[in-house]
């Protein structure tokens, strides 16, 4: 039954729920905090956000040349632990200035707490994915990372509606320490996941005799500056790169257009939270079922190549429907669209990628996409969408630019699955 309804083996139940509580956390720590860093963005325009889009590449920028160092230095499950560690640890201390300085807190400090998020959203779910590239064979991946994907999902359902519910009576601060709790908790899943029995009987001759000591025992070793490089001298490594810029554009001109009618719609800062809160609540939901059901039946079946072509399209069609009607219910189904595809099947099918590079990339190169040129795509987007505003063009304008940038990242798509299937092959073979 296992194998028949979600692509299991008995002896892979273990690792999967693992890894799903593991990505629950995570979620929902993100998703209770999500809210109040919008709400806090705007507080002085659409516009302002934009510039935070700059922030934030440039502090991702920075952070990765000391990410690279610690993979080259630490060991696996220290890296990783640190990493964590040190976002809760901020939390406790955005906390504490909450409580005990709320004189010091104003525009600038909210600021401040929008670009560290929008950093702490990309390296916590980059490190998570790195680890589930590191544990799992690539043909594990596209059998079950959706279904791992499903705790997330349960996490990002939960963590808005915990936000929507607790923000006006309890106010937006205190938020923080419960995320904080939710990182610490996923520290701890990250160990049990690497340490349980492994169970890579279709990988490689050298992931089937590796052993939790004998690979924690290594370090990754190169230089911090390798995951630049690679992005760069590779043209698979490059290709996922320009998918992930598309798609960062495609997901800014989205958030932008949320703000604008929320902004439109409310103006105070714990009302903001509220209904920021329950539109992820609601837009998570249609992503349940296709993770739960069909992805992993879809990849096995269709392979990663339609997987990867299936944001593009639905994306496209999306951005045509809100341009003709222009209704925040459009937009809400045109999230809900654009995040069930996404998370619950380009997402997982855009980690497989992954498993077929060495070790060193799944955390050094995989980093610099994840963080900086993700985000160096959320600028592009931010400043296009916001030209487009000043020039007049609005909705129309932006149909005018997704319909060819959709065609470009679908092609892109194909292309990479076809190259991860080839990789698959070269690598199993004798």
């Amino acid at each position: 039954m296992l194998s028949r309804l979600f692509n299991l083996r008995r002896d892979e139940v273990a690792p999967v729920l693992v890894a799903s509580l593991f990505f629950f956390f995570i979620l929902t720590a993100l998703m209770l905090l999500r809210p109040a860093r919008d709400a806090l963005g705007m507080e002085r325009g659409i516009e302002e956000v934009r510039w935070l889009f700059v922030g934030t590449a440039v502090a991702t920028l920075l952070v990765n040349p000391i990410f690279g160092w610690m993979v080259s230095r630490f060991r696996r499950l220290h890296f990783i632990s640190a990493t964590y560690a040190f976002f809760a640890l901020s939390l406790v201390g955005f906390w504490a200035l909450l409580l005990f300085a709320p004189g010091a807190v104003g525009e600038r400090s909210g600021q401040v707490f929008y670009v560290w998020f929008s950093v702490f959203n990309l390296f916590v779910t980059m490190v998570f994915w790195a680890l589930l590239a590191d544990r799992f064979s690539s043909e594990q991946g596209k059998r079950f990372f959706a279904l791992i994907a499903v705790g997330g999902t349960l996490g990002a359902i939960f963590g808005p509606w915990l936000a929507s519910r607790l923000a006006e009576p309890l106010g937006t601060p205190n938020l923080l320490l419960v995320a904080a709790l939710l990182l610490a908790l996923a520290i701890a899943t990250a160990w049990l996941l690497v340490w349980i029995r492994p169970d890579r009987r279709t990988g490689t001759a050298e992931a089937q005799l590796a052993t939790p000591q004998a690979e924690e025992a290594v370090r990754i070793g190169g230089s911090a500056w390798a995951g630049f490089r690679a992005v760069f001298s590779s043209p698979y490594l490059a290709g996922i790169a320009g998918f992930i810029v598309i798609m960062t554009v495609m997901a800014t001109f989205i958030y932008f257009t949320r703000l604008q009618m929320v902004a439109a719609a409310v103006d105070d800062l714990d009302a903001r939270t509220g209904l920021l809160g329950s539109i992820d609540m609601w837009t998570q939901i249609a992503v349940l079922a296709l993770q739960v059901t069909l992805t992993g039946h879809i990849i096995k079946r269709f392979g990663l190549a339609f997987a990867l072509a299936a944001l593009p399209i639905a994306t496209a069609i999306g951005f045509i429907g809100l341009a003709i009607y222009g209704s925040f219910v459009v937009l809400i189904l045109l999230e809900a669209t654009n995040r069930a595809v996404q998370r619950g099947l380009t997402r997982p099918a855009r980690e497989t990628l992954y498993t077929v590079v060495g070790r060193e990339d799944k955390y050094k190169a995989k980093a610099f996409i994840d963080t900086f040129v993700y985000r160096a795509g959320d600028v592009i987007g931010a400043q296009t969408e916001g030209l487009l505003g000043r020039l007049g063009l609005a909705l129309g304008g932006l149909v005018s630019v997704v319909l060819p940038l959709a065609v470009v990242w679908a092609a892109l798509g194909i292309w990479l699955g076809r190259a991860q299937q080839r990789r698959t092959a070269a690598r199993s073979a004798p």
